[in-house]
């Protein structure tokens, strides 16, 4: 190993330490410590058991089992009732969970936390790798920015730390032509968790043909086959988890609930902030019926334009990394996403350190804005920002008094529309090179 990478390898163990540390830290102690992890766990737990996870009463019994009566305080009530929400992850993630049943929670926390950081930091160096040949100081620089903003996905244990590692591993694999079945295995287990986060970027491979469409129909056969082993594991337990899975997911983002994306959330101005684009769109019409069908129309179209463009390209490694930056943003954007999905920004620094190295406006254009991704999807500066801003609020009425503020309280939507947006045009004026091999 060079120096170079001797250098670049203990940052990115110094920056994610320096993250577990820290969430851990103001984590421990809170009744929302790992509160994202328990929910799969005790619903894991709530299987074993046969009782039915997506059954409030039935999960929350299963919890106290283990950790006795609710808090008597009405305030850590509320907060408590918060952090423990109702079972809303899919069959496949109560399932490849699971084997961490085998230790008491407090263990499996730890384990959890640790698997996280050990997959983050891999993904990160296998990223860097892609970005190393064009702007090796810059892309470490990006990727340190990113490690060391991971504490609320430490401190509340969420799959997306796994989801997006492994999504970012099979990239590496699948473009260096190295470890491939590692790879249709690590992306079938992330679309198995949280397709919402990894499915797009699943779509480039099966869209853009050869060897390429080849790994996403072998990865999809895996998802498949471990959603059928998730699905006949639940159905004797649960055999209406499917209506019961959507009403949980209803009620968690109705108008005022705690995934709400409307300015009545009791999350909307957290240190843990959606970043999807109901937020910008609730802040002048609170109501799903515009929200929802704004978002899916502006994302819709992006997304329409990127697949017509992959079908009709030839494959190139310049194209693949231009192509995956723009998803990267844009599949953020239409659905439910927190700041711990924007991890998946990791895929838009090869993009980035490509332009660069090419030099030009574009080159400085590609570096501001995925610079502020990275800043304004980070835990650190959300919560700078969420304080300096502390005191806002929003105005009544106003079209641009209105976009002005919630430009200012909810920047992430925005710069996500806009690295999206820059990358795809980039992706259409480029020449692709080479067929997929």
């Amino acid at each position: 190993m060079s120096r170079t990478r001797r250098i670049a390898l203990a940052s990115l163990l110094i920056c994610c330490g320096i993250s577990a540390f820290w969430g851990s830290y103001i984590g421990r102690g809170s009744p929302a410590w790992m509160e994202d992890f328990k929910a799969v766990y005790y619903g894991a737990q709530c299987m074993t058991r046969h009782i039915d996870p997506y059954k409030e009463g039935e999960y929350l019994r299963v919890y106290r089992a283990d950790h006795g009566e609710f808090p008597s305080d009405p305030a850590r009530l509320q907060v408590f009732l918060r952090a423990v929400p109702v079972c809303t992850n899919l069959p496949t993630a109560l399932l490849i969970v699971s084997p961490f049943l085998l230790t008491a929670c407090g263990q499996a926390q730890w384990l959890w936390l640790t698997l996280t950081a050990g997959v983050l930091i891999l993904a990160a160096c296998l990223m860097w790798k892609l970005a190393e040949s064009h702007a090796p100081g810059l892309s470490l620089f990006l990727i340190c920015l990113v490690l060391a903003n991971c504490e609320i996905l430490f401190s509340g244990g969420n799959l997306a730390g796994i989801v997006v590692g492994l999504c970012l591993v099979a990239v590496w694999c699948f473009v260096e032509e190295r470890f491939v079945q590692a790879g249709i295995l690590c992306l079938a287990i992330s679309l198995a968790i949280k397709p919402h986060d990894a499915g797009l970027v699943w779509l480039y491979f099966l869209l853009a043909g050869g060897a390429c469409r080849k790994r996403a129909l072998q990865t999809l056969v895996v998802a498949v086959v471990l959603a059928l082993a998730a699905i006949l594991w639940i159905t004797p337990v649960a055999p209406h988890w499917m209506g019961e899975l959507n009403s949980n997911l209803m009620a968690t983002s109705a108008p005022g609930a705690i995934n709400a994306p409307g300015p009545s959330s009791i999350s909307f101005r957290s240190a843990n902030m959606l970043i999807d684009l109901q937020t910008v769109i609730s802040a002048f019409q609170d109501d799903p019926r515009v929200y929802n069908p704004a978002s899916y129309l502006i994302c819709g179209a992006l997304l329409l334009v990127w697949a017509v463009r992959t079908l009709q390209a030839r494959f190139s490694p310049q194209g693949l990394r231009i192509a995956l930056a723009a998803i990267a943003a844009i599949s953020m954007l239409p659905v439910y996403h927190r700041q711990y999905d924007a991890k998946l920004l990791l895929l838009t620094i090869p993009a980035c350190a490509l332009l660069w190295a090419e030099g030009g406006a574009i080159g400085w254009i590609a570096l501001l804005l995925t610079s502020a991704g990275v800043v304004l999807t980070a835990d650190i500066p959300s919560a700078i920002l969420l304080n300096i801003t502390g005191n806002l609020h929003m105005p009544a009425a106003g079209f641009f008094s209105k976009l002005a503020t919630v430009a200012l309280l909810q920047p992430a939507p925005f710069i996500l529309l806009l690295i999206g947006i820059f990358y795809l045009w980039v992706y259409l004026r480029r020449d692709p090179e080479r067929s997929c091999p």
